[in-house]
């Protein structure tokens, strides 16, 4: 029971990131380092492939690319992270949280995203 619950959980966790990126774009604009030009494309896109993805993960025929893909853009997600530690765990007028919380963010909560995406490729 439990594995069909995260089947189906898996496909609107990703579609509502995904949506959040259209309707707080602001949110993630202090996430992205410095070093990355477009960051509102950067935004834009990233939010419409968790979209897709997560509407892939829905159907048999396309579920183990779209599971491919999100571990693929979790892992593009990895410098987010990163800076986001490099910054203090604090964005100016934005997402403070303690330090201890960017890292455990970035050495668990990322690395249980990507094995239950890899999961869902069956």
């Amino acid at each position: 029971m439990m594995k069909r619950m995260l089947k189906y959980l898996q496909p609107v966790f990703y579609v509502m990131a995904g949506v959040n990126h259209f309707r707080n774009p602001s949110f993630y604009e202090g996430l992205i380092p410095p070093y990355f030009a477009w960051n509102a494309f950067i935004i834009a896109f990233s939010g419409f492939l968790e979209i897709l993805l997560g509407v892939g993960l829905l159907f048999p025929i396309t579920r183990k690319w779209a599971a491919y893909g999100i571990v693929l853009l979790l892992i593009a997600f990895i410098p987010s992270h990163i800076y986001f530690i490099q910054i203090g765990s604090c964005i100016p007028n934005g997402l403070c949280v303690p330090a201890w919380v960017g890292w455990f963010r970035l050495i668990f909560i990322h690395p249980i995203l990507v094995i239950w995406a890899w999961s869902g490729r069956k």
